[in-house]
């Protein structure tokens, strides 16, 4: 996990995911790349696709901040822009430059916010297909990536965020696989025999140790529980795979879309 991309606007909470990204890129010795990226104001600007003065000065303080902080905490660091602000390009732009990353920073969708497109988040997870690690927009994170709890239900995009994660987890003082998926009844009849598969001892090849649990209920009472046993373990990084091919608002994403929306602590999602 040596090139880091975290996404930078003129919004409070980029000082929050610039800190989680500069320890993170310490932590591993990478280097890390400033996205600014934000939708303009200004109609007129963002129909001509030039940036305002207004956005032209929000980007230039943020690239001095960045570049400050950057280093101050030691950390190699780049500087990237998007030449305007028109929604569809920020959209758009922001996902094909996460391509280019092994992992991706950004900040929990905010109600009302008008500075980015309302599904820039979902739209570069389900795209860009590299890791994004989601900040909440509310809250303080003295650390990040020490106590991981997966959520594992054995599909496919819970593999890809498995083995995107395992920089991560083999960091970890604590990793705490969540089954969400349910197991055919003990002694049921089956026509073939199955290998007695098991995550745990996968990750234990890697070196990573963890233990499991499983949670029961259906849908999204079962990520109502997530959400509720991630309080208790005191998580301090959720692991999931991010599901809904071609949307997050098809069935089968619900549960990606209800912890985006009620998320509490850091989230690291892949699809």
């Amino acid at each position: 996990m040596k090139d880091i991309l975290v996404h930078i606007d003129d919004s409070p909470r980029a000082a929050v995911r610039l800190a989680i990204a500069l320890d993170l890129t310490k932590r591993h010795g990478g280097r890390l790349t400033g996205l600014f990226a934000r939708v303009e104001s200004h109609r007129p600007s963002a129909v001509s696709h030039q940036a305002s003065p207004a956005l032209a000065a929000a980007r230039a303080a943020c690239e001095a901040n960045f570049r400050a902080r950057a280093a101050e905490a030691g950390v190699a660091a780049r500087w990237w822009q998007l030449s305007h602000g028109e929604p569809g390009h920020v959209l758009s732009e922001t996902m094909f430059c996460a391509r280019f990353a092994d992992l991706v920073v950004m900040g929990q969708p905010e109600p009302g916010n008008r500075a980015v497109p309302s599904r820039l988040v979902e739209h570069v997870i389900l795209h860009c297909g590299r890791p994004v690690l989601v900040i909440p927009h509310a809250g303080s994170f003295a650390t990040v990536g020490e106590r991981v709890a997966i959520a594992w239900n054995a599909g496919r995009e819970a593999v890809r965020a498995l083995n995107d994660a395992k920089p991560l987890l083999r960091r970890a003082q604590s990793v705490t696989v969540l089954s969400l998926y349910t197991q055919p009844p003990q002694g049921a009849s089956s026509l073939f025999e199955v290998p007695q598969v098991d995550v745990l001892d996968h990750l234990a090849i890697d070196g990573i140790v963890a233990k499991g649990e499983r949670l029961a209920g259906e849908d999204i009472g079962k990520m109502d529980m997530l959400l509720s046993r991630l309080c208790d373990l005191g998580a301090d990084l959720v692991v999931m795979g991010a599901q809904g091919a071609a949307g997050l608002t098809l069935k089968r994403g619900r549960g990606t879309r209800f912890v985006l929306e009620q998320m509490t602590v850091p989230v690291l999602m892949s699809n």
